[in-house]
């Protein structure tokens, strides 16, 4: 790989201004407490006092497919520590699993992120391993880092390997949506659906195409906050456990050094990762999770620094949904270092990272996985950010996995008011290929927790007709493996008033990509009596976390963060 050298240098510590050693190493009641428990875990002074405390935070779980293996690679990192003269301590963390968990896992990245923000905050940590890859874990984990503000390096899962159907090469997610599509317009028989569950999801790992998943940790390595080269690992590839023992190895230098987050991602650092998204044709969750990381930062980052980036950056990585390929090919291929050289003229390289020197490049092995800037998959970025009287502070599209077709239309619209009532009356509804399907009441307040409801499935009577892609619009998201004509993220949500709660059925609604417009066709005067008749709908949450997230939780285009979360974190306590 070749590094363009950083200019910033970090100095090593003392043992005695080590973080954990104000825990240790004084001479008083508290201290022989906590030395006295430290022996009650079997553990003598010589493993750990004068040494770094990594915290390794694990998010395993048995019911998170993605990471079933974190516990393995966790003692992987562990090797690494111990090597580097540090004294690691695993500490679970929530599992935020996608696949199982309801309403949706968005609900939950916020209550992940405070948990690590307090774990490594309360306990005598001097570094942290940050272990995650399941959509909504990387952003949490980092954006708690980022708040507690003390040494960490993220350890992604790794991507599963392709899926296998009667030598077909399966993405998950991706292909899901595909083949559930083919059966419901029945092309596809039961038995062979059972094939199709037995074989899309085969190993370890996070979904293999470019969804959330693949994004975020992608993201995490363009920040500088992993190993080079690591997002892309397949999870079960012998390089995976190695990558592992070396974050455990640099954690233990991060804490020596007091490499925080607040020294590496500056403005630059997330426009860089912006960059990357746009070029690597990522998931349109990017957006929220970038927004509030950077915010957390003190980066303002804005819907319209991503809507100015799509027109200059070329989607570059071939990858699912929006292009052919699997993660695997996109690793063999070279991976996030491959492509950041294709965009280096585009980048910060020079910036400081955990590896200890400037963002790290090198040639592609592929052009066909990772095209060539005068080759690419689409001459834009695949997302593009609308505005218009529907949705005045913007909504998100992924155009390039849409139907070129229905990037400028106009039709009718047809309403539904929640997810259970779009799968009650999808199939009887009057639609037509130009009708423009409407889903809200499924935004940050409303769903609760903003699901991934926004690729709305398509009337059956028309799938069975060839129809693949209609205009689908909501106030929700929609999964990274996702594609077609689907505009999401309204905001404001219908659920705090936003103009999407009044729709009504027939209205004519005109998507305009080029324009970057998104536009009802109803006069001010007639939405203005609508507003006058709209009631509020009632929280969906009276106790607990739920009332909390209702009340805190900010919009879209804000991040999707709790408002009393953004900025720097709270002070350090006090260790007596």
């Amino acid at each position: 790989m070749i590094y363009q050298r950083s200019v910033d240098t970090f100095e090593q510590m003392r043992p005695e201004e080590l973080r954990s050693h104000r825990w240790y190493g004084t001479d008083s009641l508290r201290s022989f407490s906590h030395r006295a428990r430290t022996r009650q875990l079997g553990l003598s002074a010589e493993e750990h006092l004068g040494k770094p405390v990594i915290g390794i935070l694990n998010t395993w779980s048995e019911l998170n497919p993605c990471h079933i293996h974190l516990r393995e690679r966790a003692e992987d990192v562990r090797r690494g520590v111990w090597q580097a003269g540090g004294h690691p301590v695993e500490l679970p963390v929530m599992a935020v699993g996608e696949t199982f968990q309801k309403p949706t896992a968005m609900l939950y990245r916020n209550l992940l992120a405070m948990e690590t923000e307090e774990v490594l905050r309360s306990y005598p940590v001097d570094a942290a391993v940050l272990m995650g890859g399941c959509d909504k874990t990387t952003p949490a984990l980092l954006m708690g880092a980022i708040s507690a503000d003390l040494p960490s390096i993220f350890v992604p899962c790794g991507p599963m390997l392709p899926g296998d159907w009667r030598g077909r090469r399966l993405g998950s997610g991706s292909d899901m949506w595909k083949y559930w599509a083919d059966r419901r317009a029945g092309l596809v028989t039961d038995e062979e659906w059972r094939e199709i569950e037995e074989g899309i999801a085969r190993s370890p790992g996070h979904c293999m195409t470019m969804g959330t998943a693949s994004t975020m940790t992608s993201v995490a390595e363009v920040l500088g906050m992993t190993v080079p080269g690591a997002a892309s690992i397949p999870a079960v590839l012998s390089a995976h456990n190695r990558m592992a023992a070396e974050s455990g190895r640099t954690a233990v230098r991060l804490a020596w050094e007091d490499v925080r987050p607040s020294r590496l991602l500056d403005e630059r650092a997330y426009r860089d990762a912006l960059t990357a998204v746009l070029a690597l044709g990522g998931s349109t969750n990017a957006v929220i999770h970038l927004i509030a990381m950077a915010r957390r930062s003190g980066v303002a980052l804005t819907l319209d620094d991503f809507d100015e980036a799509s027109r200059r950056v070329p989607v570059l990585a071939d990858v699912r949904p929006t292009g052919a390929f699997l993660m695997e090919d996109f690793h063999r291929a070279g991976g996030v270092p491959a492509l950041l050289h294709r965009v280096a003229d585009l980048l910060h390289l020079d910036r400081p990272t955990v590896a200890g020197h400037g963002v790290a490049t090198r040639e592609p092995y592929d052009d066909t996985v990772i095209r060539r800037r005068d080759d690419p998959l689409s001459p834009e970025g695949g997302l593009a950010v609308l505005r218009g009287n529907l949705a005045p502070d913007g909504a998100v599209i992924k155009h390039a996995a849409a139907e070129p077709r229905l990037l400028r239309h106009t039709g009718p619209a047809i309403v539904f008011d929640g997810h259970r009532d779009l799968l009650a009356r999808i199939d009887d509804v009057p639609a037509t290929p130009g009708s423009v399907l409407v889903l809200r009441g499924a935004g940050p307040k409303g769903g609760p927790g903003m699901p991934e409801h926004g690729m709305l499935p398509i009337p059956d009577r028309l799938l069975k007709q060839g129809v693949r892609d209609m205009v689908r619009i909501s106030d929700a998201r929609m999964s990274g493996t996702s594609y077609g004509a689907c505009v999401l993220h309204v905001a404001p949500e219908s659920h705090v008033g936003g103009p999407l709660a009044l729709v009504r059925d027939g209205d004519p609604i005109t998507l305009d990509v080029g324009a970057r417009r998104l536009t009802l066709e109803v006069s001010d005067e007639e939405l203005d009596r609508r507003r006058r008749g709209w009631t509020p709908p009632p929280p969906h949450h009276r106790r607990g976390y739920g009332a909390l997230f209702d009340a805190h939780i900010l919009q879209a285009d804000q991040g999707c963060d709790f408002d009393f979360l953004e900025g720097a974190g709270g002070p350090e306590p006090e260790v007596d």
